[in-house]
Order: C-alpha cells, then sequence, then structure tokens
C-alpha cells in the first residue's frame, strides 16, 4: 500500500453516470483509504435509488456522509463541510487515506479550498418580506448581491430565500464572510481526478440508469416517502428524481411528462457539472481527466503515479 500523505486530500469527482463510486472505492481498496461523500442529496435516509447511493458497490470499504439525516431535513454547506472534515480527521487518525467522491462540485470546491462557514441563522421577518415574491424576482434580487455560480441556488423559491439570507447574513456580518471565503492552503493539498466521459457516452448511460431506477422501484421509494409524512414541497425541493416524480404522484404531471422532464433535467444537470469543474480550473484547481472506461489496473496506476 502507498503510505498515506499528511495532509493530502484525494478527490474523484465528475458528472453524473460516470462510475464515481467505483472508481471510488477501487481506490480505497488499493491503497487503503475510507470514502467521504461528497453528494449533496445522499446524506438523506429513505431516499437511495434516486440519489444512487449503490451500497452494494462499497463491499466491506467504510463510508462517511450517507444516511446521516432524515428526508424532508435541508442540511446545508456549513453542515456539510463540518461533518465532511470531522470524519477527514477521524479517518487520518487510523492512519488511513480519506477519498472524497461525488459530484456536487459546490461541496467539491469547498472542501478543496479548505473553507470554514460560519453557521448562518433564520432570519424570520426576511423570510416573510421574500415569501410572496416569485422565483424569477428572486433571482433578480439574489443576482444583484452575488454572481450565480451556483445554479441550485435558483432551483425553487426555499432555495432562493436561503441564499438571499446566507448573503444578508454576509453583509451584515463582514468577519464571517471574510472566514467563508479564506482559502486555508496550509491545511489542504487537493489531488483532483476528474472521470472523464464524452457528452454521447453520457447522455445514453444517464438515459439508462434512469430506466434502471425506475425498474428499479424509485416511483414507489418516493411514494413511500410521501406516505411516511415527508411534505411534497420538501421532496420538490430536493430536485431532480424527486421534484418530477412527486409532481406526478400529487397528479400535477403525467407519468410520460414525468419520464421525459426528468430525463432532460438530468442531462442539462450533467452539463451544469461539467461547467462547474471548468470553472474550478480557471479559479486555480488542476483536475486530472481519466476515462470513465480505463481498465482498473491502468487508472490505479494513473493514480499512483499522481500521488508520487
Amino acid at each position: 500500500m502507498t503510505p498515506v500523505v499528511k495532509n493530502r486530500l484525494l478527490i474523484v469527482t465528475g458528472p453524473t453516470a460516470t462510475g464515481k463510486t467505483r472508481r471510488g472505492v477501487l481506490i480505497a481498496q488499493s491503497f487503503g483509504g475510507e470514502i467521504v461523500s461528497a453528494d449533496s442529496r445522499q446524506v438523506y435516509r429513505g431516499m437511495d435509488i434516486g440519489t444512487g447511493k449503490d451500497l452494494d458497490e462499497y463491499g466491506s470499504t467504510p463510508y462517511h456522509m450517507i444516511d446521516i439525516v432524515p428526508a424532508g431535513y435541508k442540511y446545508n454547506l456549513y453542515e456539510y463541510l463540518r461533518d465532511a472534515k470531522n470524519a477527514i480527521s477521524a479517518i487520518r487518525e487510523k492512519g488511513k487515506m480519506p477519498i472524497v467522491v461525488g459530484g456536487t462540485g459546490l461541496y467539491v470546491e469547498s472542501l478543496a479550498k479548505g473553507i470554514v462557514l460560519p453557521e448562518v441563522p433564520e432570519n424570520k421577518s426576511l423570510r416573510e418580506s421574500l415569501a410572496g415574491k416569485s422565483l424569477d424576482e428572486l433571482t433578480e434580487i439574489l443576482a444583484s448581491m452575488k454572481r450565480l455560480h451556483n445554479t441550485t441556488d435558483i432551483d425553487t423559491s426555499k432555495r432562493a430565500i436561503r441564499a438571499i439570507e446566507i448573503e444578508k447574513f454576509y453583509k451584515t456580518h463582514p468577519e464571517a464572510a471574510m472566514a467563508a471565503r479564506a482559502e486555508q492552503s496550509a491545511t489542504v493539498e487537493p489531488l483532483i481526478i476528474l472521470v472523464d466521459i464524452d457528452r454521447e457516452a453520457r447522455r445514453q448511460r444517464i438515459s439508462q440508469r434512469l430506466k434502471t431506477r425506475l425498474d428499479n422501484g424509485m416511483v414507489e421509494e418516493v411514494k413511500a416517502l410521501l406516505q411516511n409524512g415527508i411534505a411534497p414541497d420538501d421532496l420538490i425541493y430536493y430536485g431532480l428524481e424527486y421534484k418530477y416524480i412527486t409532481l406526478y404522484l400529487i397528479g400535477e404531471i403525467t407519468y410520460e411528462q414525468m419520464v421525459s422532464g426528468l430525463e432532460t433535467a438530468i442531462h442539462r444537470f450533467a452539463k451544469r457539472q461539467m461547467t462547474w469543474f471548468r470553472g474550478m480550473e480557471r479559479r486555480g484547481f488542476q483536475l486530472h481527466p481519466l476515462p470513465y472506461d480505463m481498465p482498473d489496473d491502468e487508472f490505479i496506476g494513473q493514480v499512483k503515479a499522481l500521488m508520487s
């Protein structure tokens, strides 16, 4: 096994449907590591098929940041960075290598930067003042406060209001804003592997995976969440599979509209992911692309060479 490099943070990322989990597990098995998920929806219990947890792929490899909060909760970046850093520290204390695996660009980049976020409290008066505004109006307000790098901020009105709330907090607490945006380069040495795939292969894999997940009970999974008391709006908040399937189950769209709309939305999501990763390169990060279909032994050989 390759010895653990102090402060080295190995990250495996890429767009959806590229097989990141399998690659991360392969690295963990080869170098004596544990997985730290960087997926914004795999933290939720009971949201398994739609988030692609694929827990059977881990085998005996330990993993963290999966199934840690109940569905319906709104887990945020502050909580993720707090919990992921704790997991990374615990892995290192065992003499193991932490391997961050996931495609949520905001989570990946924030960990790679070593960002420290203050907890932003709820601003009830602000929320009440924004409650009647449309998503377009909220987007315009947020765009006047910051550049909209992260399009998930404006997926829903609830997300947009929370993003405005955070920006307002930073404007009135400049010391917190500085801490949130500061790079802690002394504590992080990221090695970022991008599982790369051409556009057409990505589209084919997304379409096939969607069919497989529907065949495997994804609609039934969302139905069970609703039956267990999760509000439709809370599931719609999570976007993609949970948004479209919930809309179908509450009768707002047909099954055919659900499948068509969801497939289009996932393709667009993958495109936004790639835009984020290209932006990371412009922001000074080096991403090392390795083909999604590279043979396992070649893949591990390339990772070993990059680590050395």
